[in-house]
């Protein structure tokens, strides 16, 4: 195959994705395995990859022709077969592979799909991507003496759960619990699952089905919780758990029906781990809500505020040594899982253990918290090559100002009532804002200020 038949609009700057049957092809996904492949031997002398797949209708193409580049490239293949991104990270350190590869479309619509990897036990973005795009549209491929070897490893998902289960304590009430896998890719494994947790258990939603029919898998989307909502309220459940597409991003519900997003339940999971380390740091991203960086410090953690991005955040991770960090869009990170990995069935096991074990509901603990006020997330359409500069902009004018402020994404500016974000997004040609304060007055004031400093920019925030 030479580099002509790539489309090199699938990649991004930390992942690649497209259209199926637009943008991205079976001969896109031969070109990714070959140039992957291909970097493998050259900085490995070959090795082993993990392959995995979600539900999608077009993954099991896209896995097939993935392989069969991959092996051209001279490496051997295990295959994984269809289960959740976590199963793939946790097939490369159980097999001791030197990569892996997830095809799946995530949290996207059904159209869309794409590839998550890793090399060497380290997330593979940003410039390992344009390396590898600049092998497959060459066609500068690795020419090894003979095609790799393919073998297949789904047993591996006997071992992933049995890793989850050892998340869990015994002792503690007996919980009642709903989970929502949204007819992703973590379906199978949860009904495995559910049968060796102690507690009363039901699953909705829980066959793989690449259409998604009951509602779209994205847990940070509050409209597709409302059948989990309805199913808490049926059982009396003290807890719904809500996946997205590939099982690595965790939604939470309480017995009352309120969305506790990451940057809430991850106190309760923060507090177990600093009672194991005291002192160590914490992260999460620069969306996340100030009430969260307080209550690490006041439980004696060091807080982290860290880039949005789950590639950056187990970067950072791995950086400083931090035993757990999490992201608004419910990527929770335990460096326990190897290296860090993000794992929403993992952190999911862990918070149960923790809401069996707390001397009150869950919903009882999420009344007890101070109640701040948010915008939602509010993202608007900026193009590639503008969104840089519109940030730069504010940045100039901010810092002109002696404000006090982050930079660490975009810019997270603080002020005596509250704060505001303005960040660009990773993977689309959106800008990203948030505010949060105390009232709803001093909420209304940033919103504007923050209106205002991108006026002068020459862009207009949406309505909320």
């Amino acid at each position: 195959m030479s580099g002509h038949h790539f489309h090199p609009t699938v990649l991004r700057k930390y992942d690649i994705r497209g259209i199926v049957g637009d943008t991205l092809s079976a001969d896109d996904a031969h070109a990714i395995g070959r140039a992957f492949g291909t970097m493998v031997r050259r900085a490995h002398d070959g090795g082993t990859v993990c392959v995995g797949r979600d539900g999608r209708l077009s993954s099991p193409e896209l896995e097939a022709a993935l392989v069969a580049g991959l092996r051209r490239a001279g490496v051997d293949v295990a295959r994984l077969g269809c289960g959740p991104t976590p199963l793939v990270y946790f097939g490369q350190k159980h097999l001791n592979a030197v990569g892996a590869i997830m095809v799946t479309g995530s949290h996207n619509p059904p159209s869309h799909n794409g590839f998550k990897m890793m090399m060497a036990g380290r997330p593979f973005f940003g410039d390992d991507i344009q390396t590898l795009g600049a092998i497959a549209a060459a066609g500068d491929w690795a020419e090894p003496p003979a095609e790799g070897a393919e073998t297949d490893r789904s047993a591996v998902v006997v071992d992933y759960r049995a890793a989850l289960l050892d998340a869990w304590r015994d002792g503690g009430r007996p919980l009642t619990v709903v989970w929502d896998p949204g007819n992703g890719a973590a379906g199978e494994v949860v009904q495995d699952l559910v049968k060796a947790l102690p507690g009363t258990h039901s699953v909705i939603n829980g066959a793989i089905d690449g259409t998604f029919p009951n509602h779209h898998p994205d847990p940070t989307e509050p409209h597709t919780l409302e059948q989990i909502k309805a199913k808490v309220a049926e059982t009396g459940a003290d807890i719904g758990l809500a996946f997205d597409g590939d099982g690595d991003r965790l939604g939470v519900i309480d017995g009352h029906g309120h969305i506790l997003w990451g940057d809430q339940y991850l106190v309760l999971l923060a507090k177990e781990v600093l009672a194991e380390r005291p002192g160590a740091p914490i992260i999460a991203d620069v969306k996340a809500s100030q009430l969260l960086f307080d209550q690490i410090a006041a439980m004696g953690g060091t807080p982290v505020v860290g880039a949005t991005g789950h590639s950056l955040i187990k970067t950072r991770m791995a950086e400083i040594g931090a035993p757990l960090a999490g992201e608004m869009s419910g990527h929770i990170f335990f460096a326990d899982r190897y290296y860090g990995f993000d794992d929403a069935l993992y952190a999911a096991v862990r918070l149960l253990s923790i809401v069996a074990h707390m001397p009150d509901t869950l919903a009882a603990w999420y009344e007890s918290l101070p109640k701040l006020v948010n915008t939602p997330e509010l993202r608007f359409d900026c193009a590639d090559e503008a969104k840089v500069g519109v940030i730069e902009t504010v940045r100039a004018r901010l810092k002109a100002e002696g404000a006090d402020m982050s930079e660490v994404d975009g810019v997270r500016v603080n002020r005596p009532h509250g704060w505001w974000l303005l960040r660009a997004s990773n993977t689309q040609a959106v800008l990203v804002a948030r505010a949060e304060a105390q009232t709803e007055d001093d909420l209304a004031t940033l919103r504007g200020e923050l209106a205002d400093y991108l006026a002068a920019a020459g862009v207009d925030l949406p309505a909320a």
